[in-house]
């Protein structure tokens, strides 16, 4: 990849950033703790530090997730951006955050054995589980948004959209819940972002974990990866995959609908 600079922002602007490539081929990464926070599974490009840039950092905060390292994301929106080893001199970043065509290809998926249990990482999603778990116990990747619901998750839609990409890093992936039905255990760190169309997310203020979308009819819907433990659902379909990012592709068979209505 060329010496080309990229910028990239949250889903509200409160964090931007340019990256001076070449830029690495993306990592997906499967782990549980890239699933807590992104909400799905997320991925990362990198450059050396000298090649990084903040640009704006109003709410940019990090969490440190393990001894090694620390995740960047956007207090106000929840994005999840970056992913910061310490001692290794690299920045690694969400290209689902970069502005326009990133020129990119997934070049490798890491922990695939974390995978969760409603899709696979390349190929159609696994069969749902005869035997589902009859309560879903959810939380952030901290401990300071925790809530269970009834299960199974049923069927889990992917959503493309530009704001899902920019909050998630990758793509999002969720299913509908009646909200009626939520056990709240622990809100101390629940934090909400209302969209400039009307809708509400919730994420962890402290480690930033997506949780949960209310559109704006009153639809709720739960990130599949604040799961603990298997969903017992299965990925169905895919939403807005006009506005999918050109570094993947969608290889499950799945129905695909491309446009806003």
């Amino acid at each position: 990849m060329t010496s080309q600079t990229h910028t990239g922002s949250c889903a509200c602007g409160g964090v931007a950033f340019a990256m001076t490539g070449p830029l690495r081929p993306v990592i997906a990464c499967h782990c549980t703790q890239c699933r807590k926070t992104s909400g799905h599974y997320w991925t990362a490009t990198s450059v050396p530090h000298d090649r990084f840039r903040l640009i704006r950092s109003d709410t940019l905060r990090w969490f440190r997730s393990s001894d090694t390292v620390e995740r960047g994301f956007c207090a106000a929106c929840g994005a999840s951006l970056f992913w910061h080893p310490f001692g290794e001199g690299t920045m690694y970043a969400a290209p689902g955050a970069l502005d326009g065509p990133t020129g990119l290809a997934i070049g490798e998926h890491w922990f695939t054995e974390d995978a969760g249990d409603y899709y696979r990482p390349e190929g159609p999603p696994p069969l749902p589980d005869p035997a589902p778990p009859a309560r879903l116990d959810c939380s952030c990747l901290c401990g300071d948004v925790r809530f269970s619901l009834p299960g199974p998750a049923g069927p889990v839609t992917a959503c493309h959209c530009t704001d899902c990409r920019r909050i998630s890093g990758h793509y999002a992936a969720s299913f509908d819940v009646d909200e009626a039905t939520v056990d709240w255990h622990d809100r101390t760190g629940l934090a909400e972002y209302a969209t400039p169309g009307g809708a509400t997310r919730g994420h962890c203020l402290r480690c930033g974990s997506s949780l949960w979308f209310r559109a704006p009819d009153g639809v709720f819907s739960v990130e599949a990866g604040c799961v603990t433990g298997p969903t017992g659902g299965r990925l169905a379909s895919h939403v807005f995959t006009g506005e999918k990012g050109d570094y993947y592709s969608l290889n499950d068979g799945l129905p695909q609908h491309g446009a806003r209505e």
